[in-house]
Order: structure tokens, then sequence, then C-alpha cells
């Protein structure tokens, strides 16, 4: 009989633990004006912000949140310091420390909320050459900032996410990161999501494009889930997508 109860109480237990994970787990997910958090994967979040535009109108921007054992990296800002602000608020009101930003490019939709986050003395890791593309050192005054070269490997929780510099294309500075628990690439705006047009190419080296984007498949030929820097998430057809979108353009000029 003692046994039987020890065993119910542990059964409660457990079940509240795994009920209060589930509910703090769905309340980072957001719908707002601002703001947007979907669930991508077990420990993986997209969130999406939005830019107003000349050409292209209100654009939504996506960024991604990789949270492991109370802990989150988030990739790319929020596209202003207010969306920003709300994305730090909401996971801090989960329980979750943000141990760093990812700026994988030197453009607004990446760097738009920098600010917010330096000043919340998040740690930013960020290249060498988007560093020196976005601000002089200067305008970093006080802020924890690690910068790296061509590659960098950042640990969270019991696994690891890679930051890696494999080639121009949307802008020469654009970096992927990968998150092997979960299998999902971040490409940011590298990668075009499948049916999309070519988008700003002011900074753009269109002739090393879809080489760069190959290497990238080369480079993890696994991943499950692929985020773009605009528009719906997939799997490796982006790559293949971006690929043929830009060896066309070649082959036009």
């Amino acid at each position: 009989m003692k046994y039987r109860i020890l065993n119910l109480i542990i059964i409660i237990v457990l079940f509240s633990v795994i009920s209060s994970c589930k509910l703090i787990d769905k309340s980072i997910e957001i719908q707002s004006d601002d703001l947007v958090i979907n669930k991508l994967s077990e420990n993986v979040y997209q969130h999406i912000s939005y830019l107003q535009t000349e050409n292209w109108g209100k654009v939504a921007c996506n960024g991604m949140i990789v949270v492991e054992d109370g802990e989150a990296i988030i990739f790319d800002t929020p596209v202003d310091n207010k969306s920003s602000q709300i994305l730090i608020e909401k996971l801090s009101d989960n329980g979750v420390r943000i141990i760093g930003i990812v700026p994988t490019h030197f453009h607004v939709d990446c760097v738009g909320g920098l600010d917010t986050f330096g000043e919340n003395k998040t740690q930013i890791f960020i290249s060498n050459e988007t560093i020196g593309k976005i601000a002089s050192y200067d305008e970093f005054t006080g802020y924890k900032i690690k910068i790296f070269e061509d590659k960098l490997s950042i640990n969270i929780g019991t696994s690891s996410i890679q930051l890696e510099y494999l080639g121009a294309g949307h802008t020469t500075d654009n970096i992927v990161g990968y998150y092997d628990k979960d299998k999902i690439l971040f490409g940011g705006c590298l990668v075009k999501a499948v049916g999309s047009m070519k988008g700003n190419l002011a900074d753009a080296d269109v002739e090393e494009w879809s080489n760069t984007v190959r290497k990238v498949k080369e480079k993890y030929p696994n991943a499950d889930i692929v985020v773009p820097g605009h528009g719906k998430t997939g799997g490796v057809e982006l790559l293949d997508y971006t690929i043929e979108l830009f060896e066309r353009e070649k082959e036009n000029e």
C-alpha cells in the first residue's frame, strides 16, 4: 500500500512538471501587430516582425530563437527596438534567459533592434565583416560583443549552434546558422522562400549567390527545416529553389 501511494505521488509530480513545461512552452508563442512567435520544433521558434519599405510595402521579416534548458540564442533582431523589447520581455516572462543575439548580415531587418539588445547587456555574436558595415566601434561602447571571422560555435544547454560564412549572396557578409539537435538551418536573406522573387539586390553579389547556397547545401544536407529571411519555412527545397533562381539570373545576363 505504501509503495502504491509513493508511486501515485511520483506520477502526480511528474504530470505537474510536464504540464507546467507545456504551459510555459505554449505561452512563448505570440500573435500581435508588431511581433509573431511560432514554434517550429521542440526547441526552436520563428520570430516575425514587420518592416515598412518604399518598394515592397509592409514586409514580414523572419528571425529564429533556439531555446534549450532555459536559455535562448536569437538569430536576427526584430526590425525595430519596439518589437525587440516585446521579444525580450516575452522570453524573460517565461523564465528564458537570452544568452546571445546573432545578426546574420548588416541590413535593418537583422539589426534594427540591436541597440535594445545591447542596452539589455545581451551578448552580441557578430562577424567582423558585419560590424564593420553597420557602425564604428564607438557606437557599441558598453555592449557585450564577441567578434568572429568566418565561423563560430556557440554552446547552449547540452548542444551547440554553428555560425559560418560560406560566401557572398544577398550581401557580402551574410552568414548562416545551424542547430544540429533539431536539424534546423537559419539561412536568413541568403535563402529565398519557394516561389519568391529575388528581392533587394542593392548589396547583392548575384554572380556568387547560387555558388554560396550550393556550399550551404553541401555543408548541411540533412537539414529538416530551413528558415529564409522572408516567407515560408520549408526543407532543403528552399536551397534548391534559391540556387536555380540565381543560376537563371546569370544565364540571362
